[in-house]
């Protein structure tokens, strides 16, 4: 089992910055791909990022490019989310996720039933 627990949510203004972190404890030897998801009130969940398990290559949903980046630190077992330019549409709970993955290279996908461990989420709220 891996346990993932996220943190640094809160309030920002639109045009703000945030950064978000997951920490993985529990069985994280092997290859995991990592993602952030997130889900505003009614509102199915929905992509945001993902990241191989080497850190070699991201993949990001379109509304959030070039605002958004995704990184990790291996040794540390956690993975972050750096938000800047933020808009009151980013508001929503934040999940990470990650998904077991034959190779190191191999980055997630974008589809949540793919992915086998969750965190709690981390609220995100940005005003205008």
């Amino acid at each position: 089992q891996v346990q993932l627990v996220e943190s640094g949510g809160g309030l920002v203004q639109a045009g703000g910055s945030l950064r978000l972190s997951c920490a993985a404890s529990g069985r994280t030897g092997g290859n995991y791909a990592m993602a952030w998801f997130r889900q505003a009130p009614g509102k199915e969940r929905e992509f945001v990022a993902t990241i191989s398990a080497n850190g070699a290559r991201t993949s990001y949903a379109d509304s959030v490019k070039a605002r958004f980046a995704i990184s990790r630190d291996n040794a540390k077992n956690t993975v972050y989310l750096q938000m800047s330019s933020l808009k009151p549409e980013d508001t929503a709970v934040y999940y990470c996720a990650a998904n077991r993955v034959p190779f190191g290279s191999l980055p997630g996908t974008s589809r949540y039933y793919e992915y086998d461990y969750w965190g709690q989420g981390t609220q995100v709220t940005v005003s205008s």
